[in-house]
């Protein structure tokens, strides 16, 4: 039977070595992507500065941030100076001063040049209001300059807030605390090879609605000779014998079947060595303290699925503090176990012959050598199980011998 498992024809060599694939999604969650040569790229950003603005690291936020205010203070104490030098405000015999021996009136109080002008602009647009500097009404011009300045500086500072508010509550922050497992592993569970990996939460505060999907990237091949290339499969997941939504209170197993519908029905452990393929992995939930929806993101290549391997428990009952205990220094840890290293539809059609009446069960005993299973018709296969590949001709005709051993 072991021999019968340890996928036929091919062995593992002891020098290979895994085709690496680059990574479309980093195992942070941020993708891979470098986009270049947009027509009219600034334009379309500007168009939605908001949003620049709050995906903008934060150096570039706070700079504009800066450069807002500063420029408004200047761009509108420019204009006060320019009131009060056309007012005369700045002439010799009419500064402060002299303004009560010369019964001067100006459209400023206490304005003696631009630096006045400039304090001036700042407490306008901040309603700081010291006293010391106001506004007259010999001026008509100066009350509507006052009143635009107060109503531009509510605006820039209600957008300058308003964006780093986003900032900080952005639910990307709320994924550094949401965890993946560094491998997948592929097993048996009841008699079927499942994909596995597993997804934990580090706060008390829980991801409300929880559900998770997986994608697989990888070329394909069409009937046509077209090779499209990033191909994306919806991978079917689900998590303790549910869909994938997920009662998140507890680092979970999330487990895809390698069955018929499964892309990974053919691939055997030596043909992991060599195909190349990535995983994506997204969980997407509401927090449940700010009613935010977040979305967390990782990946797998096939260098990171183990073949062979289960995780570890990580969660258990304390006694003394009287609740279950999870113990995240053991959330990548995996144990090997005994896996069939031949592919889900071998091991599937092993288990079919296994389950045959006793009739011929007693057949193939009586003469076991002359009994000959014969292997489902292939194609000559031209392509990898996951992308182009150069492979020797299968022969669709060949015989095995029937496994006795578990008679």
């Amino acid at each position: 039977m072991i021999n019968y498992l340890s996928n036929k024809g091919k062995s593992f060599r002891p020098n290979a070595v895994r085709k690496l694939r680059r990574r479309a999604v980093f195992k942070n969650g941020d993708c891979n992507i470098l986009q270049s040569r947009i027509s009219k790229r600034r334009l379309r950003y500007l168009q939605d500065i908001f949003t620049t603005l709050v995906d903008s690291q934060w150096r570039w936020t706070l700079t504009i941030f800066a450069i807002g205010f500063l420029g408004s203070w200047l761009i509108f104490a420019l204009i006060w100076w320019l009131i009060a030098f056309t007012h005369g405000d700045l002439e010799q015999d009419h500064l402060p001063s002299q303004q009560e021996d010369s019964n001067w009136t100006p459209c400023v109080l206490n304005i003696h040049g631009f630096t006045s002008c400039f304090l001036f602009s700042i407490e306008t647009q901040h309603t700081i209001g010291y006293g010391v500097r106001t506004t007259t009404e010999e001026c008509p011009e100066a009350i509507f300059i006052m009143c635009l300045q107060s109503i531009a500086g509510m605006i820039i500072q209600a957008f300058m807030v308003g964006i780093v508010f986003a900032k900080m509550t952005r639910p990307k922050l709320r994924t550094q605390t949401l965890q993946f497992s560094r491998n997948a592993v592929i097993c048996q569970r009841d008699g079927q090879l499942c994909l596995i990996f597993r997804v934990g939460d580090m706060r008390k505060s829980h991801i409300i609605g929880a559900s998770i999907r997986a994608q697989l990237i990888r070329n394909k091949k069409t009937k046509e000779g077209e090779i499209l290339s990033n191909f994306q499969t919806e991978l079917l997941v689900n998590a303790d014998g549910c869909d994938g939504n997920l009662f998140f209170i507890w680092p979970m197993t999330i487990v895809h079947k390698i069955d018929e519908e499964s892309p990974f029905y053919r691939l055997s452990a030596s043909d992991l060595l060599q195909e190349k393929f990535e995983i994506v992995v997204i969980l997407e939930g509401t927090i449940e303290s700010t009613g935010q929806t977040t979305q967390a993101r990782s990946s797998f290549l096939a260098s990171e699925v183990l073949w062979g391997h289960r995780f570890e428990p990580v969660v258990s009952y304390n006694k003394d503090r009287q609740g279950y205990e999870v113990n995240y220094s053991k959330f990548d840890n995996t144990v090997a176990v005994d896996t069939p290293l031949c592919s889900g539809e071998e091991l599937a059609e092993f288990y079919r012959v296994k389950d045959l009446p006793d009739a011929e069960t007693a057949l193939i005993m009586q003469n076991p050598q002359e009994f000959q299973l014969r292997a489902p018709p292939k194609p000559i296969p031209k392509t990898g199980v996951f992308g182009p590949r150069t492979t020797p001709e299968v022969n669709t005709d060949e015989t095995r011998p029937f496994p006795t051993d578990y008679l």
